[in-house]
């Protein structure tokens, strides 16, 4: 393949989607009676007929029946009480059904698939049985993270990474060691299908089938081209499972083509997709006056940590260099650096070492980094689904955090319009007295 085949990066780019995809597998049908619970809908196999699942607070991991390995992990994480979202899903997920989901930023779902792929498991050296994609590379890299974690306790499970912008002979290596070969693979279409296509890699042994953030993957016409190429390289008995904070009416047939009768659970209505504990302003000011006010509420705002979010790479390298000049310790995460210094940048905002980080829409969706409780809108988003994955940055997991979108223009005025109307919630105009910091900080 050719080297710029090689360095495919989805992560900035937007392409327009085009007709529904086909697949090898014949359309899903869901004739399960449906079953309501807060925020969610739950509809297919699988689903509780009267749709009434344990209170959350009553149930515990230790009710799923997970491997025993896997319990201390998750009790090593400080973890106690289930998601409604993991209520719902990784019991009917453990009995090897289709899963198609739809929830909140921050609710937990990869833990869904982590925990119901690693429970499923019976590592055979030398086999993949195990494959998640999803569209940046970042979040692969997360998502391996999350393996690592829930599998410390399973020496014997070995879990690679594959992506795109890193030298391909590096996983060629990993894979033609019997030592190192994944039984778990986190990856980035491109660079799979690559590694498929000069049959470095067999997925005739694949079990489970996880597209995280599907919605991204399947609306863009050339990623979702290499998904069913790879998802046709697999076996036709599996478990496929797909997750979002968003799923339109438009995306979830084409997500069904790849499914067998799956437990569909969604958002009931979209308004609910808005994050609980999360407050969100604007502040109306001029193009020039953006550099100003950002410096004004750095310093006048409490925080743990904050994103701070921009249209372009560009943008983002320049409003870094001029944080980094007035002394707030910033760094910038864009697909305009290389993969290895992206990484290194990721994992240093993660481990808390800078506080605050000026980002792309590469670091939009999926990335779960549990200080941050501000995020800023220097630039906003184009549409109300960019908004909701971004500001979904702070206040993961129901916990208090703070939003804050500059409008400069009139294509500004009518996304902040669009995103009110979306999810049926003003956001008000910034207070000129600030906001006080015990609403969104944490006691």
């Amino acid at each position: 393949m050719s080297a710029e085949e090689d360095l495919i990066d989805y992560s900035d780019d937007e392409i327009q989607a085009t007709d529904a995809a086909a697949s090898s597998t014949a359309a899903a049908t869901t004739n399960g009676a449906a079953g309501k619970k807060g925020d969610l809908t739950v509809t297919g196999k699988g689903a509780d007929k009267k749709g009434s699942y344990v209170g959350i607070h009553s149930t515990g991991f230790r009710d799923f029946l997970l491997k025993s390995e896997l319990l201390r992990a998750i009790t090593d994480c400080g973890f106690e009480h289930p998601s409604e979202v993991q209520q719902v899903c990784i019991p009917t997920a453990m009995l090897n059904v289709d899963v198609l989901c739809q929830a909140k930023s921050g609710l937990g779902k990869t833990a869904v698939f982590v925990l119901t792929t690693l429970h499923q498991l019976e590592a055979v050296p030398g086999e993949c049985q195990v494959l998640v994609m999803c569209h940046t590379r970042e979040l692969a890299y997360q998502i391996k993270n999350e393996y690592a974690r829930f599998s410390k306790y399973l020496p014997d499970v070995k879990t690679a990474v594959f992506y795109g912008g890193t030298p391909m002979v590096k996983d060629i290596e990993i894979l033609s060691n019997k030592d190192t070969y994944p039984n778990i693979i986190v990856a980035t279409p491109g660079r799979l299908n690559a590694l498929v296509r000069d049959k470095k890699l067999s997925l005739r042994n694949i079990k489970a089938f996880v597209l995280d953030e599907c919605d991204k993957m399947l609306d863009q016409i050339d990623m979702r081209r290499d998904v069913q190429e790879i998802f046709r390289a697999t076996p036709t008995e599996k478990q496929v499972m797909m997750f979002s904070a968003t799923l339109s009416q438009d995306i979830r047939p084409i997500c069904k083509k790849f499914m067998r009768n799956p437990l569909e659970v969604y958002v009931d209505d979209e308004t609910k997709l808005t994050l609980h504990g999360l407050q969100q302003y604007y502040v109306k000011l001029s193009e020039g006056e953006k550099n100003r006010k950002l410096n004004d509420l750095l310093d006048t705002l409490e925080f743990n940590q904050v994103i701070i979010f921009v249209k372009s790479t560009l943008r983002a390298t320049e409003l870094d260099k001029i944080l980094r000049e007035c002394n707030f310790p910033s760094i910038a995460v864009h697909s305009g650096v290389s993969q290895e210094e992206r990484i290194k940048r990721y994992k240093e905002f993660k481990e808390f070492n800078k506080r605050i980080c000026v980002a792309t829409d590469v670091f939009g969706r999926g990335i779960d980094i549990e200080r941050i409780n501000l995020a800023i809108n220097y630039d906003l988003p184009a549409d109300a689904d960019s908004y909701l994955h971004r500001v979904g940055r702070a206040g993961r997991f129901g916990t208090k955090g703070l939003s804050i979108s500059f409008v400069s223009s009139e294509q500004d005025e009518t996304v902040l319009k669009e995103i009110e109307s979306r999810f049926e919630a003003k956001v008000p105009e910034y207070p000129a007295e600030g906001v006080d910091s015990s609403s969104y900080m944490a006691s």
